[in-house]
């Protein structure tokens, strides 16, 4: 499973659990909640969920480079 993150390539079967664990561990709920939504949403979620992520870093690398100077 780890090479398969560091890669990038995973199987389906490790791409669903991946995406269930990234939505579970983000939404704080239960793996089997998103097990029972319908993959649209959970899409929808782990899109959300990348792009608050992303805005996230983005903030911290310059908060970091703030405080280099």
């Amino acid at each position: 499973m780890k090479s398969a993150i560091k890669r990038g390539k995973a199987t389906p079967e490790q791409a669903s659990l991946i995406v269930v664990y990234t939505l579970a561990k983000a939404l704080s709920v239960s793996p089997l909640d998103i097990y029972q939504m319908p993959s649209s949403l959970v899409m929808d979620l782990l899109s959300v969920h990348r792009a608050f992520s992303e805005l996230e870093a983005e903030e911290m690398d310059k908060a970091m480079n703030k405080a280099k100077r």
